[in-house]
């Protein structure tokens, strides 16, 4: 079986040998058992389930959030000549209907599914004719409610599982705490627990903290000192075009990139960025997602984010080709505020709830008990402004009715160009012959995008441009016409931000509401603040704090972020070391500890303690358990 996964490895990723951790993920998966990989941002997550499907007869299902990280991976599949196939919010009924027939041919390899498609009847009656050899669920920590992104949809995946019993499943994601893990498997029904875990040490990148009166100021240092690509991080779109702009200003080669900007200008920035015709992107959240670019050199973010999670993940973004990268935090006194005080605006009281949902039904113009499983077109700005709501506690309230399974609110509900021939070949040449000037279009089709006479597959229209030597609008119009002459099945992209009511509308005094879960993950999430603001002001190794969060306490100090660098000047003499290692046996002696509480019984300076941990932890005189705690061995 070895040699028949490398050869795959090899024949479609052109790779020789496997990362850390894959094999071992793939026999797993092959071996029948539910599985759960941790691996970091750019660890070849997508590998572990891609390789054990084509290892199999059957298909893989594989459930992903987001509509652009589908399209990404099924265009990728197909470039290596691999059948792939997805569903999504948005689309059609006989569309969904004729991906679902392709999906039981055995060319087919992988059908992505968003979440929600899960519930749908449709997807249930045709479950049993599909021959599912495995189930990825990719980004797996949306499952849990103590997770930083969970999304209530993600539940209905264990239904999934009573369907297919003896399916494995894959569970993988980029970042998860211990107790987050536990949930995944709980939630998704594992039968046994097998969790593989890579490192979250980044030997080759250099974590730094600045406390500045001015950012851009230190920005403009980095940038001078740092060579190389960069990417940016800022908490709003305004901020990004702002500092793009001083950037251009001070002569270097930047631009902004947010959610706001039309999916036409999203691409061609970050494609620009990607072969390095631009130096900086300069961007929100909305950036980084499914961008492999291996020889970013920095990140800096401009703002604290709200959790460790997505900070290691932005981070994460620099240095993948190994060598040295530097991620770079930027703060000020206001910043700590904003965040001590993020926990009440994230989570706004039920009667604020209560009240958005009643300007939402109304809103919309939904009539009481109306409006179960419909889509309806939300401007969110519009929406505020008309009933005079605060925009922060609105957006929250929306979330809560979303994560209480009321709604679902897609900001940007980005849904791709797709299209597929509706007619045979013998009525295509009669319409060749009397309409000649479209002929040129459709050959281009035909030639660019293998399958779109069998179905509806994703097309560019700023790519057919380019090929056709026309302007884009031209394009539009050309693809509008054949349309209407029913050659076609022409849906232009949609990026209108959606609204999707999962129940009947009620009267706002009847909004049942789950109080106790929602506080819990209030606290969840306050416990989250408190730990990206204790990253900042720690003293230790920052690769190590970062480690300790994700369960591994007793990880390896970088020795490069800027608090290794401060504590090399620490001298322990032989007398030192002896009364700390002694310290620690003792603390040990009676109980188990975290290293926090070792920290803080044994007084001493924290820097000289680290090390004579790091020491017993070599010579295995102590062990980091799995609950997070140090024991003597």
């Amino acid at each position: 079986m070895n040699s028949q996964l490398h050869h795959i490895l090899n024949k479609y990723w052109g790779y020789e040998r496997f990362r850390p951790q894959q094999e071992e993920i793939i026999e797993s998966v092959l071996a029948g058992k539910d599985t759960l990989a941790l691996l970091p941002t750019g660890g070849g997550k997508s590998i572990c389930y891609q390789v054990p499907a084509l290892a199999q007869n059957g298909i893989c299902l594989v459930i992903s959030p987001l509509i652009a990280l589908m399209k990404d991976q099924v265009e990728n599949l197909k470039k290596r000549g691999i059948g792939a196939l997805m569903i999504y919010s948005g689309m059609s009924r006989s569309d969904i209907v004729r991906t679902l027939e392709n999906a039981r041919q055995d060319y087919f390899k992988f059908l992505y599914v968003s979440p929600e498609r899960l519930e749908t009847n449709l997807f249930h009656e045709y479950l049993p004719a599909l021959n599912i050899n495995l189930i990825a669920v990719d980004e797996a920590h949306c499952i849990s409610q103590w997770g930083y992104d969970f999304r209530p949809s993600y539940l209905k995946i264990s239904d999934l599982r009573k369907e297919l019993p003896e399916v494995p499943v894959l569970a993988v994601t980029a970042s998860a705490t211990i107790d987050v893990q536990i949930d995944i498997c709980e939630k998704l029904n594992f039968k046994e627990e097998q969790i593989f875990s890579e490192s979250f040490e980044r030997k080759n990148l250099s974590y730094s903290v600045f406390q500045v009166e001015s950012k851009i100021n230190k920005l403009l240092k980095i940038l001078q000192n740092v060579p190389g690509t960069a990417i940016v991080y800022c908490k709003t779109r305004k901020r990004t075009t702002e500092i793009s702009d001083l950037l251009k200003m001070h002569k270097i080669e930047a631009d902004h990139y947010h959610a706001g900007l039309s999916t036409e200008e999203r691409s061609k920035r970050q494609q620009a960025w990607i072969d390095n015709k631009l130096r900086v992107i300069v961007c929100t959240n909305a950036f980084g997602m499914g961008i492999d670019k291996p020889d970013v050199r920095s990140v800096i973010h401009m703002d604290v984010p709200d959790c460790l999670e997505n900070y290691y993940q932005e981070a994460g973004r620099c240095g993948r080709d190994g060598k040295k990268a530097y991620a770079v935090l930027l703060y000020d006194p206001q910043d700590l505020n904003e965040l001590s005080e993020l926990s009440t605006t994230r989570y706004p009281s039920f009667e604020e709830i209560k009240k958005v949902y009643e300007a939402l039904v109304n809103y919309l113009q939904i009539p009481v008990h109306s409006g179960d499983n419909q889509s309806f077109k939300f401007r969110f700005s519009e929406f505020v402004s008309r009933f005079k709501l605060n925009i922060h506690q609105t957006l929250y309230a929306l979330k809560a009715l979303e994560q209480d399974g009321w709604i679902e609110y897609n900001e940007k509900n980005f849904i791709p160009s797709n299209l597929v021939f509706t007619t045979n070949k013998a009525t295509l040449y009669q319409f060749y012959k009397s309409h000649p000037a479209y002929e040129n279009i459709c050959t281009t089709l035909l030639r660019t995008y293998d399958g779109i006479f069998d179905f509806p597959v994703f097309i560019s229209e700023t790519f057919l441009s380019k090929t056709l030597s026309i302007s884009t609008s031209e394009v539009f119009e050309l693809l509008k016409t054949v349309n209407a002459f029913g050659i076609i099945k022409y849906i232009p992209e949609n990026d209108e931000p959606q609204i999707f009511f999962k129940k009947n509308r009620v009267a706002a005094k009847d909004l049942s509401f789950n109080l106790f879960q929602y506080k819990k993950r209030k606290e969840t999430f306050t416990n989250r603040v408190q730990q990206i603001k204790d990253y900042i002001n720690c003293s230790t190794c920052r690769s190590q704090f970062i480690s300790k969060y994700f369960g591994d306490a007793l990880a390896n100090a970088c020795s490069i972020c800027d608090n290794c660098l401060n504590q090399k000047s620490v001298q322990l003499t032989t007398a030192e070391f002896d009364k700390i290692a002694l310290a620690i046996k003792e603390q040990l002696f009676e109980s188990e500890a975290t290293v926090d509480e070792l920290l803080s019984r044994i007084r001493e300076k924290k820097e000289k303690t680290w090390k004579v941990l790091q020491f017993l932890q070599s010579e295995k005189i102590i062990q980091a358990l799995p609950n997070g705690k140090i024991s003597a061995t």
